[in-house]
């Protein structure tokens, strides 16, 4: 199937160890560990996945064309030509994309029923 008539929404809710590998990789283009270190630096080490729950997430993301390996290496004297890279693909952006959005509207549903306080307002929508 044409990658860009699936729907998003048929992949929500991520969980989070999904969600996270795909902020990381938002970023640019990363090998396993690489996004490791992200999840635990942009969660401020409140959250670690392991390397099963890391590995087993990458084969799923794969399979369902969320993200890809990519071809592209570092400069192979500073690389361990064992490291697989990857990235996002363009559907995997859609997909978080309405991950965040889906996740936004739950926080400002906490919001209007009391359940955070005033100072955790989100911007609205520029």
């Amino acid at each position: 199937m044409n990658q860009s008539n699936r729907d998003p929404q048929g992949f929500l809710p991520l969980t989070p160890a999904v969600f996270n590998i795909l902020l990381a990789l938002a970023g640019g283009e990363k090998h396993g560990y690489g996004i490791m270190q992200e999840i635990t630096t942009q969660a401020g080490g409140r959250l670690r996945l392991g390397p099963g729950t890391l590995y087993g997430s990458i084969k799923r993301l794969l399979e369902d064309g969320l993200i890809e390996e990519s071809d592209e290496r570092p400069d192979p004297a500073h690389d361990d030509e064992r490291r697989r890279y990857y990235r996002l693909t363009e559907f995997g952006q859609r997909v978080a994309a309405a991950e965040a959005a889906r996740l936004e509207e739950l926080v400002r549903l906490a919001h209007s029923r009391r359940l955070l306080p005033r100072s955790f307002i989100l911007r609205e929508k520029e």
